[in-house]
């Protein structure tokens, strides 16, 4: 039996792990699923509300947070079920669409914290670089080009560049890292994959930060050395630092599997490594969907108030009530303005027998009457309903009618 029979018999398709384990996994992918809908799901929804004012970092991040609710939606039920199943189901075909769907999210992934970190390099130590070529227009043609690269290269093991093959403990599937030993395509496949689409964008990510973490250092460093505090100084290192928690959590998440994936290079044997040592490589990497909306969300306050915006036009009541002022019937809110008014009027009788040379100061007077009577407008709907007995108890002899607003 030749390597495509033995990876399409039953055998490769049934988990090696115990059943506890099984379903122990199929819970931690449910998890990982359901946080990450609701992560990305909330960043897509910000993303939509605010499509016209997103900037070029802002729609990368929003094109990553696509990637990786696709792929939650669209394939982890796979691995799902067959987790409570205990072993792979629909055989080759859903191997097949599973391994392709999640290294086309992945590359998407891993190109897109790269693009993340490149325009955050281009935007804090080249600046004029990229007001003229990192405008809009050219963000979203990046993002384009991103998911036809994806695309396209995730799906040459569909024409004899490499093939998808069940993981080792049967419950996912994925590249055939052994191809390496088997022909000459699938080696030349497995070194491209990880030297064009690994290992460069890692290194662009790493020098990248470390880049911007120093040029902002130094200027940090320079104006507090002539005691200037800058407001935008302050934007920029939590923008950075946001953009460096993704790409550094990122870059963390995938390392063990991609070491676990490389060493099948190595070893020509069927079986080098017990079937978790797979396994949590595997659940590590996919942790990487989960952290990068709570990312967003802490670092960036316009996500924030898009948030809060968003949910209180869903539930009015989590914003409260600024306007409406509920108070109770026997007690008529609005009774110091009445009070004040009758004590205008007043002041304005009396001011008839007076001579008309003291017209300046009359009117000086009634000038300063409707300015505290504004106040009191502005006072009555900030105020509570406790206000209004202490004012009743201040004049108890008056008669007032209230009046209404």
């Amino acid at each position: 039996m030749n390597r495509s029979e033995e990876n399409r018999s039953s055998s490769a398709f049934t988990s090696t792990l115990s059943p506890a384990a099984d379903s122990c996994v199929g819970v931690a992918i449910l998890s990982v699923v359901l946080l990450s809908v609701l992560g990305n799901g909330l960043v897509l929804l910000v993303g939509y509300r605010r499509r016209n004012k997103l900037v070029g970092s802002e729609l990368l991040c929003v094109n990553l947070a696509l990637a990786d609710f696709l792929v939650c939606i669209c394939f982890y039920p796979f691995s799902i079920i067959s987790s409570f199943s205990h072993s792979w189901l629909g055989g080759n075909i859903t191997c097949v669409y599973y391994g392709l769907g999640c290294f086309f999210c992945g590359l998407c992934g891993m190109f897109t914290v790269a693009a993340i970190s490149v325009t955050r390099y281009m935007k804090i130590c080249n600046s004029l670089v990229y007001d003229v070529w990192l405008e809009e227009s050219n963000i979203r043609l990046m993002c384009f080009a991103i998911w036809l690269v994806a695309v396209v290269w995730s799906c040459l093991p569909l024409f004899g560049w490499g093939e998808y093959v069940p993981e080792p403990y049967g419950l996912s599937c994925t590249v055939a890292w052994r191809g390496y030993h088997s022909s000459t395509k699938d080696a030349f496949y497995i070194i491209c994959t990880f030297a064009v689409f690994a290992l460069i964008p890692v290194v662009l990510i790493v020098v990248s930060q470390c880049l911007i973490l120093a040029k902002l250092n130094r200027y940090s460093y320079s104006l507090s050395a002539r005691g200037i505090r800058n407001n935008m100084q302050y934007i920029e290192k939590r923008l950075s630092m946001m953009f460096f928690c993704v790409s550094l959590g990122f870059v963390i998440a995938w390392a063990p599997y991609t070491i676990v994936s490389f060493l099948f290079i190595s070893h020509e044997e069927q079986v080098y490594m017990a079937s978790e040592g797979y396994l949590f490589p595997a659940l590590f990497a996919k942790s990487s969907h989960i952290y990068n909306p709570f990312i967003y969300f802490y670092f960036n306050r316009m996500f924030q108030k898009e948030l809060r915006h968003m949910l209180r036009s869903i539930w009015p009541k989590l914003g409260g009530n600024r306007v409406t002022v509920h108070v109770p019937i026997e007690h008529h809110f609005p009774i110091h303005i009445q009070l004040q008014e009758r004590r205008c009027v007043r002041k304005k009788r009396g001011g008839v027998s007076q001579d008309r040379t003291h017209s300046k100061s009359k009117s000086k007077e009634q000038e300063k009457c409707i300015t505290n009577n504004q106040k009191l407008v502005q006072t009555c709907w900030e105020s509570t309903a406790k206000e209004a007995p202490k004012i009743l108890e201040k004049n108890p002899g008056k008669d007032i009618k209230p009046v209404s607003l």
